[in-house]
């Protein structure tokens, strides 16, 4: 599969619209040399190959009809555009793929002029490109705008409201709607049922053809066809299911098929044609052309580093990941409590609520990307006796904020959030990291938040939240294996109690979630310089251990904060705030993430350069010790 060693046609393109200069008849072989390299640098650095795969000749497809970036394509997600990227002159920077510094799995304005519009999250492509289309109405000016959005996408309730608002559009602008029959694990519900009915149906055009192949042998023949023609919105309405979207007033193209370039290019030719929104429906296939990732499209969506013969990861799981714990609690626990019930927004993979939808499928549900409704689903489910635990990553649950305060909290209803990917993840950067959730969940009223230091704390912490909890409770936890360090502490998980680890004196470390491990080692390192050292886990974020934060306060000379979150709203902040009104002037240091989106990278360099690592929180308790006290 090697590429190395002859001149490729790739090599002829190092600038946008370069596709343009290649002959026709070498654009199978393009496609097929871009996926070659796609799954060689994948292979090394992990990335989003199946999806990207999937989409490579739609995307040479839309960059012969369009000129770039006078032109603008709005990806959704974006996680496919990786093709996108090397035909405008970025194939070099597949190197740096996703690492500090380097190049972004994700559309970014900043990288080049042909990103249009940074995205990471699903459900927003036809909204921004909408809004760029009318901007460019009211300059005056004239340039083609596309939304490039998956079926998957479809699930997420702002589709609905952006195609509303497209449908009154007088002038150009397309929506592509690529058709894979997956989001990251296969889709559900009626939307994708309707998309299927349409990759199949042969009424409508075989109908067509039919009576064209009669008509054309037949006097007038030709006349009749123009007629037919001109019926066809009728036909269709009649004879494919629902006809959806040109009932919205919307034009549909298609179904058509993904690789068939020349068909694309025609199609994508006259869609600029028409005078007001019109979505070119594509069929393309995750994993395409790479016959692991055919076969196991969810695992090749986002991968690490493997081996291109087999499709194994390149490295095994040495540690159970902080998915599997909770997978694992909430198996047993469906047998124990036979009203508990889970809940994804087509994630049952990443959450690890797939061997609980195979054990209890009549009490899993799979709602699509859709984790506004996913909340207040669960809080209907709340009311009807059941107890609902909602799993979804830190950054998706940003979606459903409003939801969260009004549906579930005002009405202090009993359910669980089991928040996965909290604090930094690492390669996926800004789009992605968890890092906003303290701040944002513990502002609301009602709501019990919670972060386990090790693996069976957050056992302990489930089953309390399922069994013995009233009101909503998020579990916040971070991406990665789990730790399974401090095994002899293992305090009963009583409400809003803090569990102490080392009582000593001088200086307190008050860590939460993950910071507690590396709170153990910036302990050791300032033990060795002789100073005494307490250490907190503070499990419960929100409400706060005022008992223990006040004895605490009022016994050592430098309180420190330690949390995996931006400083604004945190658990730092929450601390100033309630020594301020006790009236406390303890000192204190709240050692937190910087008010910034992160970018991509390893967590343990993202950590280094945010400060957040031992050796640098060791540094800086140490100079703030100066003046305290001697070490």
């Amino acid at each position: 599969m090697c590429l190395w060693g002859y001149a490729m046609i790739l090599d002829k393109i190092n600038q946008p619209n370069d596709i343009k200069n290649i002959p026709r008849e070498e654009l199978p072989a393009l496609a097929q040399e871009i996926r070659t390299f796609l799954i060689e640098k994948l292979s090394l650095t992990g990335g989003h190959l199946a999806s990207n795969l999937g989409v490579i000749e739609l995307t040479i497809a839309l960059h012969l009809t369009m000129t770039l970036p006078e032109d603008k394509i709005v990806w959704d997600v974006g996680h496919q555009s990786y093709t996108h990227k090397i035909l405008t002159g970025r194939r070099e920077g597949f190197d740096s793929l996703r690492k500090l510094g380097g190049l972004s799995g994700f559309p970014k304005r900043e990288e080049s002029a042909c990103d249009v519009f940074d995205t990471g999250h699903s459900s927003t492509s036809i909204s921004a490109a909408l809004g760029i289309a009318q901007a460019r109405d009211l300059a005056k000016e004239d340039y083609c705008v596309a939304a490039v959005i998956g079926d998957g996408s479809f699930t997420g309730g702002m589709v609905y409201e952006a195609l509303n608002n497209a449908s009154r559009m007088k002038t150009n602008f397309i929506i592509v709607l690529n058709d894979n029959g997956m989001s990251i694990s296969e889709n559900v519900g009626g939307f994708s049922s309707y998309l299927s009915s349409l990759r199949t149906n042969e009424a409508y055009t075989g109908l067509k053809r039919a009576a064209e192949d009669v008509l054309r042998h037949s006097s007038g023949g030709e006349a009749a066809i123009r007629k037919i023609r001109g019926m066809k919105n009728n036909l269709k309405s009649i004879l494919l299911p629902g006809s959806f979207f040109e009932q919205l007033g919307i034009t549909y193209f298609g179904p058509i098929d993904g690789y068939n370039i020349d068909r694309m290019v025609n199609v994508f030719q006259n869609a600029r044609k028409v005078r007001g929104a019109v979505v070119v429906h594509v069929l393309t296939q995750k994993g395409k052309g790479y016959p692991p990732a055919e076969r196991m499209p969810a695992r090749f969506h986002g991968t690490g580093p493997f081996d291109i013969e087999t499709g194994l990861p390149s490295k095994k799981k040495e540690k159970a990941d902080w998915s599997d714990i909770f997978s694992t609690v909430m198996c047993k626990e469906g047998k124990k409590t036979p009203n508990l019930c889970a809940v994804t927004a087509a994630m049952p993979d990443g959450t690890g609520l797939k061997r609980f939808r195979g054990m209890y499928p009549n009490r899993f549900f799979d709602v699509g990307i859709a984790e506004e409704h996913a909340v207040t689903f669960s809080a209907g489910l709340a009311v009807g006796g059941m107890i609902p635990v909602f799993a979804v990553y830190s950054s998706f649950l940003q979606r459903a904020f409003d939801q969260i305060v009004h549906d579930v909290c005002l009405q202090n209803l009993h359910v669980v959030f089991a928040i996965d990917r909290s604090g930094l993840v690492g390669a996926d950067g800004e789009t992605h990291q968890g890092i906003f959730d303290l701040s944002y969940l513990t502002m609301i009223p009602n709501i019990c938040v919670l972060a386990p230091k090790n693996k069976w704390e957050l056992a302990d912490m489930l089953k309390w939240a399922i069994r013995k909890a009233e009101g909503p409770v998020a579990i916040r936890y971070p991406r990665g294996s789990a730790y399974d360090g401090l095994e002899e502490f293992r305090a009963p998980i009583l409400y809003g109690k803090w569990e102490i680890l080392y009582d000593e004196s001088d200086l307190c470390l008050l860590a939460t979630g993950n910071m507690v491990e590396t709170a153990v080692k910036v302990r050791a390192m300032l033990k060795k310089e002789g100073a005494n050292c307490s250490l907190i886990n503070c499990r419960f974020v929100k409400p706060l251990d005022e008992e223990v934060l006040l004895k605490t306060a009022k016994e050592h000379n430098l309180l420190v904060t330690l949390e995996e979150n931006v400083s604004a709203g945190g658990f730092g902040s929450q601390v100033v705030s309630y020594l301020n009104d006790v009236g406390l002037q303890t000192p204190l240091e709240c050692i937190a993430l910087p008010d910034a989106y992160i970018e991509a990278g390893s967590v343990d360099l993202l950590r280094k350069e945010t400060a957040l690592d031992a050796d640098s929180i060791y540094k800086r308790i140490r100079t703030r010790m100066i003046g305290l006290y001697s070490l």
